[in-house]
């Protein structure tokens, strides 16, 4: 009776790893969909940029060429789109009282990025399980601490503005960036 238990948790143990394994080989297609509807949410959200935010506008310096892992790390090109995206759902989790756009559109983007966070989490994790110890490539630290800095720029450029309007209009364009760059990343993995 035992054994026959221990059997049917054993199998339900690797049929689970291999559903879940499948989930991640189809992970980078998904993304490249939601990643897409993330941008089309974007530019709805919001609609045309406002011309009085002109002056609003600035360039943050997401750091690309250092984020850019070689085509043989695909581990750390997932580790560098699912910081960039929870990032995103980071800043788009502020104060987004003075930003005009239509509610329902910023939950279905948060929920869309708390998706494929969780997505991307759960395939590092199993990747690291199932795979001989990985201890992350030693070069991605730094590059890491940039996206780190660059978002932390965003987020001093929203408090100095006091989360108004023209603000998140400019932080909006910025996030379509970085989904764009997320894109380019995706189709290198």
């Amino acid at each position: 009776m035992i054994t026959m238990c221990v059997l049917h948790i054993s199998l339900v143990m690797l049929f689970s790893t291999e559903i879940s394994s499948l989930d991640c080989t189809i992970l980078l297609f998904q993304q490249n969909k939601m990643n897409t509807e993330s941008l089309e949410l974007l530019s709805k959200i919001g609609g045309q940029f406002p011309l009085r935010c002109l002056k609003e506008n600035r360039n943050f310096r997401l750091p690309q060429k250092a984020l850019r892992p070689r085509e043989s790390q695909e581990k750390d090109a997932k580790m560098v789109i699912q910081e960039i995206l929870q990032q995103i759902l980071n800043i788009f989790s502020e104060n987004l009282t003075q930003a005009a756009w239509d509610r329902s559109s910023v939950e279905t983007l948060q929920n869309g990025l708390h998706w494929q966070t969780e997505k991307l989490e759960t395939c590092l994790h199993s990747e690291m399980e199932n795979e001989t110890p990985y201890l992350g490539n030693k070069k991605l630290l730094f590059p890491m601490l940039k996206l780190k800095k660059y978002f932390q720029r965003i987020r001093d450029f929203l408090k100095e503005k006091q989360f108004s309007l023209c603000a998140w209009e400019t932080i909006r364009l910025e996030m379509g960036r970085c989904l764009l760059f997320v894109d380019q990343l995706i189709k290198k993995a």
